[in-house]
């Protein structure tokens, strides 16, 4: 069974989740010639599975795996590629793996001939519920992550849930931040199905409905608003200091850890500026620690961090934004809170 999951918007596409989904590429690439189909290493089998269910003249794109291949330079790799290949505007870019590749495809589609087709093919937990949803696409530089990038949406997503078998148990543990993040900002049903059966069997059905909750909360959020003009921040509970602290360990940590300390973080600013309960913040690290997540850093951490934070893409001009709740699913922003509550809030990940 496949579940089409709706994105609205100027344009819509649909999120498909299920199972050997193979058979779903040619319609989302229909009249190309080409296709550049964007991959690591370890999924080079898998990647040439795709390509030939696309049904188009494949052009395979190795490039690094996870972070490590979100850069310009990766991205001006692809290009170079897609030139000497003679892509035109009637053909598409395919990436295939987890939340870094899908987000450099995205890029380097958006980017060529100011923007042609591509359609991500998720392979980890967190690129369904997050990266390859949504059209948000970006690479790296030195000040930080995702600082440069475009929004440009797919013709459509794919959310195999066989490769969620071959995933390592601790990536596939680091995905299920971004779907706590999804329960305390939108759908408590997450957080309840977690408290009952705090699974990480990938081929469960807690997981299977997991993933689809999570993908309609982002689903929701980016069909009003792609650009995140408004509405579209709440996706970011958990972000400001979990990229800080992606960018402070040179990306050698996995996103969904940083992401999990982040929500720690955002849970007790929450608290600290009155805003949030004392249970609900106390849940978050209830919840994260049942699933093995991390949920504190470095004691000594702190300036570094609120520098790295400072360039944030939610900050306006000088001052710091976050997002923080005002209750179980009820996301708002903190607007240039003093340092001093910052600071109170880190104290209480510190280790």
């Amino acid at each position: 069974m496949v579940t089409r999951i709706p994105v609205a918007g100027d344009r819509a596409y649909d999120v498909l989740v299920g199972h050997d989904l193979a058979g779903e590429l040619p319609s989302l690439v229909k009249g190309a010639a080409k296709a550049a189909v964007l991959y690591s290493a370890p999924l080079r089998a898998h990647a040439e599975r795709v390509a030939e269910a696309s049904g188009v003249r494949p052009v395979l794109v190795e490039v690094p795996d996870a972070e490590a291949g979100k850069t310009v330079a990766v991205a001006a790799h692809c290009w170079d590629e897609l030139g000497r290949e003679n892509f035109t505007r009637t053909d598409v870019v395919i990436g295939v793996g987890g939340g870094a590749v899908t987000d450099l495809a995205g890029y380097v589609a958006a980017a060529w001939l100011r923007g042609v087709r591509w359609v991500p093919c998720a392979t980890s937990l967190l690129g369904m519920v997050d990266a390859a949803v949504g059209g948000k696409t970006a690479v790296n530089i030195a000040a930080g992550k995702n600082l440069v990038g475009a929004f440009h949406p797919p013709a459509g997503v794919l959310c195999d849930l066989d490769t969620l078998a071959t995933l390592p148990a601790d990536d596939l543990v680091a995905g299920l931040a971004e779907v706590v993040k999804c329960g305390f900002i939108a759908d408590p049903v997450i957080l309840e199905l977690i408290e009952k059966d705090p699974t990480t069997d990938p081929v469960s059905s807690t997981i299977r409905e997991l993933v689809e909750r999570s993908i309609r909360v982002k689903a929701d959020v980016v069909g009003v608003d792609l650009k995140e003009s408004g509405l579209r921040e709440i996706l970011n509970y958990g972000h400001t200091l979990g990229h800080a602290i992606e960018k402070r360990e040179k990306y050698t940590w996995k996103h969904g850890h940083a992401i999990s300390v982040g929500l720690i973080f955002a849970a007790a600013l929450s608290r600290l500026s009155g805003r949030l309960d004392d249970a609900t913040a106390r849940r978050h690290r209830d919840v994260l620690e049942l699933l093995g997540l991390p949920t504190a850093y470095g004691k000594g951490a702190w300036t570094d961090l609120l520098s790295a934070m400072r360039v944030d893409k939610k900050a306006r001009a000088a001052t710091l934004r976050f997002v923080v709740l005002d209750g179980l699913a009820k996301p708002g922003i903190l607007t240039g809170p003093d340092e001093a509550l910052l600071e109170r809030a880190y104290a209480e990940v510190a280790r």
